[in-house]
């Protein structure tokens, strides 16, 4: 299902010698994603597989995403010991050797609870390189290079999202099909995800590597700040950003935006694997790696695109409404597929292709209305890293409270539930307030 997507606020800094930018931001920011969309999406698959329960699954890979919500709050100390490059790079080797400790849980009795133990090591490792990574691409580049590097940022990183979808649940389907031969299939299953946590841990480290070689090394390890001076200074950030206007309803709407995606985003997965006697569609890792890796990439890039054309012909205030729904109406494909259980996998596919370009459309709305509703001011990175941290929190927890609504309910009224929860966000949509207009002035009446 989805992943929250990686969308960088730019500011001004003078350049700085970093060598060729081609040679760390596609590869830092590929490292960037693949840790993310594995807990998200590739983790749920593997679970499931290996028969935890929804509930189990859905709640606690929502709640080890939690250090992206809350990866602002450390982020002063980040500023102060060692350098962004540092970081990086040990973030990486410990997100890879994590990855293999993974691996090797699941032959234990208690596999579950050690995985997800493990997991929580890496979405913390994870989330601290996305600190450090877009603090890299500020301080390395000045506002003109951002821009021309802005497009390979996003690529690489949704690179990593269909290499993880995509490439590794494929891969995973093959090992099991061919262990299957000689083996129980849960024993299968355990040999197949095995292999494609090693894959990802080595991956990792030797990102890890590359990056000890390619990165800039510009960056002095102390910027002159005490930790009681931070401290001083993230209080200021926190108070300024919870006294701007209409902060409070921009909260809610945040949430809400994406509500009826943070209960389907783990569900989706478990749902496509689930037998037809479950009310599943009882699809393969195969076909589901061909479905998101292929079909649904392509719908969400193209979605993502049309959109930033929709809104800049519109104005933002005018096309939100419109983004709004369009990113949630899509969501009925399931409800259908729960309904009819449809078999065909071009059919399957069509509808991924449908929610996926629907979520790339009404996505860059959300984004767009925190950069230029929300980040506005002194602060700007640091309020728009406080208003991701919200639609973060938003997705998860819906999501820890998904699996134990499917299990208690079945697939079908579950998804009809979730077009349900699609209402109060139509509503707030349409009445949410604009604090700037499209020329970024205030609005003194809003």
């Amino acid at each position: 299902m989805r992943s929250v997507d990686k969308n960088s606020s730019t500011t001004s800094h003078p350049a700085v010698n970093a060598g060729n930018p081609l040679k760390w931001i596609p590869t830092v920011y590929f490292a960037m994603g693949m840790p993310f969309v594995v807990l998200n999406m590739v983790c749920v698959l593997m679970f499931k597989g290996l028969d935890v329960s929804d509930a189990q699954v859905a709640f606690w890979t929502s709640l080890i995403m939690l250090p992206w919500t809350l990866k602002p709050l450390w982020s002063p100390i980040l500023e102060i010991y060692k350098t962004k490059r540092f970081f990086i790079i040990v973030t990486e080797i410990i997100t890879g050797v994590f990855f293999g400790v993974v691996a090797f849980s699941l032959h234990l009795p208690d596999f579950f609870a050690v995985a997800i133990a493990v997991l929580a090591v890496i979405a913390l490792s994870g989330a601290t390189h996305d600190v450090v990574t877009d603090g890299m691409y500020m301080q390395e580049l000045d506002s003109k290079t951002q821009a021309k590097y802005i497009g390979w940022q996003g690529a690489f990183y949704n690179i990593a999202k269909i290499f993880a979808t995509g490439l590794l649940v494929y891969l995973a389907g093959v090992f099991i099909d061919d262990y299957s031969k000689t083996v129980s299939l849960h024993d299968a299953t355990v040999k197949a995800w095995f292999l494609i946590m090693i894959f990802c841990g080595l991956i990792m480290i030797l990102l890890g590597i590359y990056h000890f070689f390619s990165l800039p090394r510009s960056e002095k390890g102390s910027h002159g700040k005490t930790l009681k001076e931070s401290m001083k200074e993230f209080t200021e950030v926190f108070y300024d950003f919870f006294t701007k206007r209409h902060i409070w309803y921009y909260m809610i709407f945040i949430i809400l935006y994406r509500f009826a995606e943070g209960l389907v985003m783990r569900i989706v997965p478990m749902f496509l694997k689930a037998p037809l006697a479950q009310q599943g569609l009882g699809m393969s890792e195969k076909e589901i790696g061909i479905c998101y890796g292929t079909f649904g990439a392509a719908a969400f890039v193209l979605g993502s695109i049309l959109a930033g054309y929709f809104i800049a012909r519109r104005g933002l205030k005018k096309s939100l409404f419109i983004l709004c729904c369009v990113f949630n109406f899509p969501f009925v494909v399931y409800t259908l597929f729960a309904l009819f259980q449809p078999q065909n996998l071009f059919l399957i596919g069509a509808g991924i292709v449908f929610e996926y370009f629907g979520y790339g459309f009404g996505f860059v709305g959300l984004t767009l209305f925190m950069m230029q509703q929300i980040a506005p001011g002194k602060h700007q990175m640091a309020h728009y890293a406080f208003a991701s941290g919200i639609m973060n929190l938003g997705v998860m927890l819906p999501g820890m409270l998904s699996g134990y609504m499917s299990d208690a309910f079945g697939y079908r009224l579950f998804f009809i539930l979730v077009l349900l929860a699609i209402v109060p966000s139509l509503l707030i949509t349409w009445f949410v307030p604009f604090s700037y207009d499209e020329k970024g002035e205030k609005i003194l009446n809003s």
